[in-house]
């Protein structure tokens, strides 16, 4: 074989190494490839259930922060209201005291120290009903209302107007919203 011969001879069988060598280089690399991409496809899935699982771990939190806060808060609110009804039956244990020193100083006494030592007790005992919050419910002149009035009597009386207390039998009381006692009135019309 002349030397051409053998250069083109030897030209094919270098481009069939070289190409059998790189098709061997790109499997290696897919083969590679792929454990890589199945790797990092775990990774991630993992990571997804872990970030899944502090997500749930945040929300458990979050709900129990909350029914803290809100027993909290109902603690408090049961708290007051406790309160509020403690310093009701108090005020309510008092007041037949109340309306007896009341009735006293309506009727006629020739006593002026006796009238003066009932009024004064009087005093007294409405500064302690002002400190405990408890305060009379205004009744006579005002317009009628069954949220706070106990109407016993009705009169018919063209001088007042309709729906108008016009008697006052017993004194109502309340502690804020809440009514100790209704007032006891007459109401015209």
């Amino acid at each position: 074989m002349s030397k051409k011969d053998k250069e083109k001879a030897q030209v094919p069988e270098e481009e069939t190494v070289q190409t059998e060598t790189a098709a061997e280089n790109q499997g290696e690399a897919g083969q590679a490839a792929a454990p890589d991409a199945a790797e990092l496809t775990a990774a991630l899935a993992q990571a997804e259930q872990a970030m899944t699982a502090l997500k749930d771990k945040e929300d458990q939190f979050l709900r129990l922060a909350a029914e803290y806060d809100n027993f909290r808060r109902r603690s408090q609110k049961e708290k007051e209201s406790v309160w509020a009804d403690a310093k009701a039956e108090t005020a309510l244990a008092f007041l037949p005291v109340y309306d007896n020193l009341e009735r006293a100083l309506k009727s006629p006494c020739g006593d002026e120290a006796y009238a003066k030592g009932v009024e004064m007790t009087m005093n007294q005992l409405k500064e302690v009903l002002t400190k405990l919050g408890i305060e009379e419910i205004p009744a006579l002149g005002e317009t009628f209302d069954p949220n706070l009035h106990n109407a016993v009597m009705h009169v018919d009386d063209e001088s007042a107007a309709e729906n108008t207390i016009v008697e006052v039998f017993q004194t109502g009381f309340r502690a804020g919203d809440k009514v100790v006692r209704f007032a006891m009135v007459k109401v015209a019309n």
